[in-house]
């Protein structure tokens, strides 16, 4: 922890890091995309991909008008070169990096907009089912048409769908191995979405298999890139479907609320061999006079995805290339946060539950290594093990997995200390004060220089 950090907390300082991180991105992003289409698909990227836009804008900003020789997987590292750091301020860390040899992040950039626009397909319920699924089984076709145009969607997803073009014509500039990853992915999803959109989610099989498709594959796919710009060997399957399926389970653990209560119709994906042993219908998990089964239920759901835990860290501790591991780990130490934040409460049934900004912002400023991915993991899983209840009908099973994902972080002998938190931190006032004189230093300084 700096002087900041010592003055105001770790979680504000963190904030005030990223804050000034993002804008520096932006200004980066307006400067390099020249374009229309890349300026609109870096603008939709911070727009409908969260807290992923900052992770994959790291991998690289501007790189596609660099000269990347492929490289062997086995030659030396190349020499990172920050960007006007500010050393005592903003750490080398968090700016994004230049590598010579690294992969652009325009790659990443358009394959993740295609499977959102993918997804915004399956995910709006007002289309009828003779329609969409057509859609989801063409999808991969349809992208190689830069005037094709479905318009669906709400807000930011429907602006996305209204200007794909803008997308498509991006996509359709990158080179053909890329190109045809992102179509192989885009017509596995798309059939496994279409198959769904059919067939309820029944068992845990079905389960597995449906967060494969939509989320699995993108792990795939992923790995796939990585390994076509000549940054990681090529992982294993099983690994890279792991990895999505974990952060996919995790996603529909947190979001019953909103997926239960969507209009016009509910999207349920939480499988019916594990919610039938509580109460005869999904929603009814949502109703007061059942929270000690909704939560019992609820617990069940995360010990079910903790079993994917050790294979991300294998997969991650793989990986040879810094930024390539900073954009795979920080997703997984965060979704393991929300495993926590989640596990044994029953406010998933009554609202939006989701990680404190400061404590996400940490968990970006401090996910630079794998030894702090074991760290942050051993902490947030030794926090979900504090609020194992021993009369939960899977304690035993819970507190096994927690204890195996434990003793490999511990066996790794790199654990650090950060003592990461769940609970809500005090607000401070002198810290709030102090925050807010900063980011007004940070926005002079920004004014000054330009």
């Amino acid at each position: 922890m700096g002087v900041v950090g010592a003055v105001v907390g770790p979680e504000a300082e963190a904030l005030v890091r990223l804050r000034a991180a993002a804008w520096r991105l932006r200004r980066e992003v307006d400067a390099a995309a020249a374009d229309e289409h890349w300026a609109f698909a870096y603008s939709m990227l911070h727009r409908v991909s969260r807290s992923f836009a900052i992770v994959i804008h790291q991998l690289g900003p501007d790189l596609r008008n660099a000269v990347r020789p492929r490289l062997s997987l086995s030659s030396p590292r190349p020499r990172a070169l920050s960007i006007d750091p500010v050393s005592d301020f903003l750490p080398p860390s968090i700016y994004p990096l230049r590598f010579w040899g690294v992969l652009a992040c325009v790659q990443v950039c358009v394959f993740y907009l295609v499977l959102r626009a993918l997804d915004t397909v399956e995910d709006d319920t007002s289309i009828p089912t003779e329609i969409k699924v057509p859609i989801l089984q063409e999808f991969h076709r349809h992208i190689y048409n830069r005037d094709w145009h479905f318009s669906c969607g709400t807000k930011d997803y429907k602006i996305l769908m209204d200007k794909f073009h803008y997308v498509l014509t991006a996509f359709l500039e990158l080179g053909s191995r890329y190109q045809e990853a992102i179509e192989e992915i885009t017509r596995k999803m798309g059939a496994g979405m279409a198959k769904f959109i059919c067939k309820e989610v029944e068992t845990i099989d079905d389960y597995d298999e449906y967060c494969h498709y939509v989320a699995g594959l993108v792990g795939i796919g992923l790995s796939r890139l990585f390994h076509a710009a000549g940054l990681e060997y090529l992982a294993p399957e099983l690994l890279s479907n792991s990895m999505g399926l974990f952060l996919q389970k995790v996603n529909i653990t947190r979001d019953y609320l909103e997926d239960i209560n969507e209009i016009p119709k509910s999207r349920m994906f939480w499988p019916r061999e594990i919610w039938s042993k509580y109460v005869d219908k999904l929603e009814d998990l949502k109703y007061e006079k059942n929270s000690v089964k909704a939560v019992k239920c609820l617990n069940e759901m995360v010990t079910n995805g903790l079993i994917h835990t050790e294979d991300c860290l294998r997969y991650m501790s793989a990986l040879k290339d810094i930024t390539v591991l900073r954009f795979c780990a920080i997703p997984q130490v965060m979704a393991l946060a929300t495993y926590a934040l989640c596990y044994n409460n029953v406010n998933v049934f009554r609202g939006v539950v989701k990680l404190r900004r400061g404590l996400t912002a940490r968990i970006i400023n401090e996910t630079n290594s794998m030894a702090d991915v074991y760290t942050a993991f051993y902490e947030f899983s030794s926090l979900l093990a504090e609020k194992i209840d021993d009369n939960d009908p899977n304690a035993s099973l819970t507190r096994k997995r927690v204890n195996a994902i434990k003793e490999t972080c511990k066996s790794s002998g790199l654990l650090k200390r950060r003592g990461y938190d769940l609970d809500r931190p005090k607000r401070n006032p002198a810290m709030i004060m102090m925050l807010l004189l900063l980011l007004i230093a940070i926005f002079l300084g920004a004014l000054y220089r330009r």
